[in-house]
């Protein structure tokens, strides 16, 4: 098979660092076996080039030869088509992984991203607005517990819905969301106590702490 190409920025900031999308791509990777390299564009110059693939000049996209795919659910679809240790074959599951992948983009992320944003930035003015995404974050993770406090994984095996819902989730636990959650808690340590999970993170790190050095000399 052709070696595939992740492309994501070349440095970031530090806060960011470990939240970066690329990762779910590369723990994707990593729990496939796929041959794959990463690549880099500007964080602080983006060009038409980057446009092209990627229209919100956002990272990451997949470069599978003639195809470059941008968002992370497609992605995650597109390399689920190349191992069943990502999107098993058999209808039943594979409809099943799909719509709890769809699940945590539209119904939990969407729910987790505004007040981690707030978080993020420290922002805590109370406000009717805060309120209800407060309630709204909070009405989606009770939701998840009931799910998640009996099973190991939201399909039968590990799947890359797992990959999106573990990784939605601890962006939320990374701001302590996941208190009195300890279903959701537990199954985000399951999932990042993977070894495919550790080497992408670690991964991830090292990319971003190299370009930092690089920085440094210029």
């Amino acid at each position: 098979m052709t070696e595939l190409i992740l492309t994501t920025f070349d440095w970031v900031p530090e806060p960011p660092r470990g939240l970066v999308r690329d990762l779910r791509i590369r723990w994707a990777l990593e729990e496939a076996g796929l041959a794959y390299r990463v690549e880099s564009v500007p964080f602080d110059d983006r060009g038409t080039e980057h446009f092209a693939h990627q229209p919100f000049g956002q990272v990451p996209w997949l470069t599978d030869r003639d195809l470059s795919i941008f968002e992370t659910g497609a992605i995650l679809l597109h390399l689920g088509g190349l191992s069943e240790a990502l999107l098993p074959g058999e209808r039943g599951r594979r409809s099943d992984v799909v719509q709890w992948l769809f699940a945590a983009l539209n119904s939990v992320e969407m729910a987790a991203l505004p007040w981690v944003l707030y978080r993020f930035t420290g922002d805590t003015t109370d406000t009717p607005g805060r309120q209800l995404l407060e309630s709204f974050q909070a009405g989606r993770l009770k939701h998840m517990e009931a799910v998640l406090a009996d099973r190991e994984w939201l399909s039968g095996g590990f799947s890359v819905a797992d990959i999106l819902m573990a990784d939605v989730l601890r962006m939320v636990d990374r701001f302590d969301g996941l208190s009195g959650h300890p279903g959701c808690r537990a199954y985000v340590a399951r999932a990042t106590g993977r070894p495919a999970f550790v080497k992408a993170h670690g991964d991830q790190l090292a990319h971003f702490a190299a370009a930092d050095a690089l920085r440094m000399q210029q």
